[in-house]
């Protein structure tokens, strides 16, 4: 199969291209460090036109940490929802047959909702801490939806929760939550420091994912028969406090000091653990990665790569 990733050198993206080259998949990434900018149009219909790709995973992103869709919200959601406009027009135009897959942040999930459950998704407010990029993975599948109806493009819509694992970002303004941790404790235990600052209360329950298991249900997308244009969830029906996920780091680190709560930094939604039963249905076997095992290997790619 003839496969366009976007956000090709992404986090996601780039553990995605990794696995799908040891396939028997021709593989093409692209993003905006490689000379594609997917909020001109042009340039999105002329690679498509190239490639005239077979199916799409589209894993670029306009995105950061919490105070950086907050402080950075026009932006956010302009870019992402003029790269998913021209994604989708461009998939019409050039090669609409070839389905799109869609990773769509939980945080796309009303603000108050505890176990988020898909018949729920869109019942509520995105949480003002990531309002314009939630809202932004919302157009997304109203876009799924329409260009459906009109061009019976396939789309496969995912509702990912908070992903970690090697080859993310090491700024941790820009990185993925878990790993942003990770970075400032490896870089505070170098320091010497005595303590750990943690941005928030620390109380806030979160699920998270290995990187490895997305990319796996994005490979698994492309074989699926169902009509999931209404996502459903990736999910593991648990979670961790940001406290625990902290303390695990530093046990995996060795990292001796005392944490410390910054409560100047919002906390953002109280609890995000995404309901299992549609999932299982789908995927009644799977095993997720081991939540401790994948921090100590993010731990140990990070302390090799700032090394560097």
């Amino acid at each position: 199969m003839k496969i366009i990733i976007l956000g090709g050198t992404g986090f996601i993206g780039k553990n995605l291209l990794k696995k799908l080259k040891d396939g028997e998949h021709e593989v093409h990434a692209f993003s905006r460090s490689t000379g594609l900018d997917l909020t001109d149009f042009g340039q999105t219909k002329g690679v498509f036109n190239k490639i005239k790709p077979e199916a799409i995973i589209n894993c670029a992103a306009h995105t950061g940490s919490l105070h950086y869709v907050t402080t950075n919200a026009a932006s956010v959601i302009n870019d992402n929802a003029r790269m998913s406009l021209n994604i989708y027009q461009a998939a019409a135009e050039v090669c609409p047959n070839a389905p799109i897959i869609n990773p769509l942040s939980n945080c796309s999930y009303p603000g108050d909702a505890d176990v988020q459950a898909e018949p729920d998704w869109l019942k509520g407010e995105v949480h003002n801490s990531v309002y314009a990029y939630g809202n932004a993975k919302r157009f997304v599948y109203i876009l799924a939806r329409a260009y459906k109806m009109q061009n019976n493009i396939q789309s496969v819509n995912f509702l990912v929760p908070n992903t970690f694992g090697p080859g993310d970002h090491t700024d941790p303004n820009k990185t993925h939550a878990l790993n942003g941790m990770i970075i400032r404790m490896i870089k505070a235990q170098a320091e010497g420091q005595k303590e750990f600052e943690i941005w928030g209360t620390g109380k806030p329950i979160r699920e998270w994912a290995y990187v490895t298991d997305i990319v796996n249900f994005l490979i698994e997308g492309l074989k699926l028969e169902q009509d999931l244009t209404y996502p459903v969830n990736i999910a593991q029906n648990k979670g961790y406090s940001i406290k625990e996920s902290a303390e695990s780091i530093a046990e995996a680190l060795g990292f001796e000091g005392k944490l410390v709560f910054n409560t100047k930094y919002q906390d953002g939604a109280p609890i995000k653990i995404l309901d299992d039963k549609k999932f299982r249905e789908l995927f009644p076997n799977y095993k997720f990665f081991d939540h401790k095992q994948g921090i100590k290997q993010t731990v140990e790619y990070y302390k090799s790569v700032l090394k560097s």
